[in-house]
């Protein structure tokens, strides 16, 4: 992105991991954050905005990590985790940086990332998070069986998951159902909501509700909690498949965390003009 040409505007790129779609702001070298909950409402209509699933900053990293990255929700409210955001924007910052492996920190803490040769890329997208404390829950609970419609299971990835194992997730009502798990009390943080059907013990077909944005084609975080969570229900074994409906990923849960790779593509590259900023500041 060119931050010389157009002095007055603001750089984004618009990025996508298997069809889960983000815009993407470089903040690095800048004094503070410019995104803010204004701003990200008004970028995430796909109307009057540019629209995403998600939205990610850059900012500048440390001693120890290349960059910072911080995440937004279409309705305003910040993410904990996003995984192929985290995936797109380390395959940028890597061939910024002419390397193969990159380490970032987000509210999640610090993670890594490598670019196969193949040109996907994986993430670790750390150890998952199974007291309900972490994930969190309002109260005491069996994760594994939550006393809600469905038997779904709990799981923390940086963000809160409720998985639900269903005999055929194409026939899932996400607008109908996504919603109620979302809200439900006994996620005081709201949750992602994932319905998954096993196709093999190394295979599984998952679809997505995204905590403050709805239906979206893939979730990065989902398929690793919908990994974890198959694996502990005795569904399938540490590495999992997932076909969702933007595209395919791949998760291994290893003794190091859970790793994720999939696709990423770089789309386009725009401005956002002065008035548009000024109006949401």
């Amino acid at each position: 992105m060119d931050q010389v040409t157009q002095p007055n505007g603001l750089p984004f790129m618009k990025m996508h991991g298997a069809g889960n779609d983000f815009v993407v702001i470089d903040s690095r070298g800048r004094e503070s954050a410019v995104v803010t909950p204004a701003l990200a409402r008004a970028l995430g209509d796909r109307n009057r905005g540019v629209g995403f699933d998600q939205l990610a900053e850059i900012r500048d990293g440390t001693a120890d990590a290349a960059f910072t990255l911080d995440f937004w929700n279409g309705d305003g409210t910040r993410a904990e985790a996003c995984g192929n955001a985290t995936r797109c924007v380390s395959d940028y910052v890597m061939r910024g940086l002419g390397q193969d492996a990159v380490s970032l920190i987000t509210a999640r803490g610090g993670l890594s990332a490598v670019r196969l040769a193949d040109g996907r890329v994986s993430v670790n997208m750390g150890v998952p998070q199974l007291d309900w404390q972490s994930v969190p829950l309002a109260h005491e609970v069996d994760l594994l069986h939550l006393p809600l419609p469905g038997d779904p299971v709990a799981v923390g990835m940086g963000n809160p998951h409720c998985v639900l194992f269903v005999e055929d997730a194409e026939a899932v009502d996400l607008t109908g159902l996504g919603p109620r798990y979302e809200h439900d009390p006994i996620f005081p943080q709201r949750s992602n909501v994932e319905f998954a059907s096993l196709i093999a013990p190394d295979h599984l077909r998952m679809r997505v509700w995204e905590r403050g944005t709805g239906i979206t084609l893939a979730c990065g975080s989902g398929a690793c909690a919908t990994a974890v969570a198959a694996h502990l229900r005795g569904l399938t074994g540490r590495r999992v498949v997932l076909d969702l409906d933007g595209g395919v990923l791949e998760v291994d849960w290893r003794s190091d965390g859970v790793w994720m790779t999939g696709p990423v593509a770089h789309v386009f590259d725009g401005w956002l003009t002065p008035a548009f900023l000024a109006a949401h500041r």
